[in-house]
């Protein structure tokens, strides 16, 4: 899983500086054609890592409940996200994943239990398993932003 630790901070780059680079109007508004936006995309990556790795192997996830809540799966964007929100989850997009994998080499994800992922339509059957998907979830959400960024210029 070293690997695994190599990538995902820097697939998180990707994400942290569409952050940096646009505005908050920009990371709030959907553009015609989709149902979320860029910050909601970004939300729900961090939310997914931690569900699919912490929630199920039982364990506490390092987000809040009401940032699940609000980017789990099946959501979408309900309000304009604050500066504040912004900076939270620009925090976790970083912290969650150092902290993974932390516990990750102190062989903390002892239990798992099974998931089978919509997308794919695979079962995840260990921390491995989520893992790996993350890094596919995080690739085709990074999709979604950079056709998002076209249409905002459009």
């Amino acid at each position: 899983m070293n690997f695994a630790f190599k990538v995902l901070p820097k697939t998180r780059h990707f994400f942290n500086n569409i952050i940096e680079k646009i505005t908050i109007e920009d990371l709030n508004k959907i553009p015609k054609g989709f149902n979320n936006n860029i910050i909601w995309n970004i939300g729900h990556i961090v939310v997914t890592e931690q569900l699919l790795v912490y929630k199920l192997s039982g364990l506490p996830t390092m987000v809040s409940d009401t940032l699940i809540e609000k980017y789990k799966k099946g959501t979408k964007p309900e309000c304009v996200v604050s500066q504040d929100e912004i900076d939270e989850i620009k925090n976790l997009l970083f912290s969650t994943i150092k902290k993974t994998e932390e516990d990750y080499k102190n062989k903390a994800f002892k239990n798992y239990q099974e998931y089978t992922v919509s997308t794919t339509g695979n079962t995840l059957l260990n921390v491995d398993d989520a893992l790996n998907f993350v890094h596919f979830h995080e690739g085709m959400h990074f999709g979604y932003l950079l056709a998002q960024l076209r249409a905002l210029k459009n």
